[in-house]
């Protein structure tokens, strides 16, 4: 991280915390020395958008388990994150409602015997949504980055779609892939 810019990085997202610890965002602010936090807007089941029906190999109208949050740094908006879980997963459980999860919820799935082994994410930049636009407090005519994240059980099952949006010119994409 340098600056007013922000590397993001997605393997904290991805493993299940020990117990009674922070979610992996507010631990990757804290060790930068900043603060971060979240704001979740809506919690519940709800029709999937065609492409998240995709990314969870659901069918068009289906319904599945959403979490929309206004992830902040610094009491600043950063990014906007929708995720989505199958309603057999996630529906009736904390993923369903908007209070904070500890240790978030990668690590509530795996206590429910859903643990990722495999993650796809596509990054795309665009155009932001004029609600975008507000909730992030961008500039005229910034871009957004869009990575889109699918995460896989070890039945090669999608147990997760991650859709996020950041602003393109406060963001770094930093990944590290082990082989084998």
């Amino acid at each position: 991280m340098s600056g007013d810019r922000w590397t993001s990085a997605s393997l904290p997202y991805l493993t299940p915390r020990g117990t009674g610890t922070a979610d992996a965002w507010t631990e990757q602010a804290r060790r930068a020395g900043r603060s971060g936090g979240q704001r979740i807007v809506h919690a519940g089941e709800a029709a999937v958008p065609h492409g998240v029906a995709r990314m969870l190999g659901l069918t068009a109208g289906s319904t599945a388990v959403v979490r929309r949050r206004i992830i902040e740094l610094d009491g600043e908006p950063v990014e906007l994150t929708d995720s989505y879980w199958p309603a057999d997963i996630a529906a009736g459980t904390a993923l369903a409602g908007t209070a904070k999860i500890r240790g978030g919820a990668v690590t509530l799935l795996a206590s429910l015997g859903h643990v990722g082994v495999r993650v796809v994410e596509n990054v795309t930049a665009r155009i932001p949504s004029p609600e975008e636009h507000r909730q992030l407090r961008l500039g005229r005519d910034e871009p957004v980055l869009q990575p889109a994240r699918t995460t896989y059980d070890s039945a090669d099952r999608p147990i997760q779609a991650d859709v996020m949006a950041m602003p393109a010119g406060r963001q770094q994409l930093r990944y590290e892939i082990a082989l084998g």
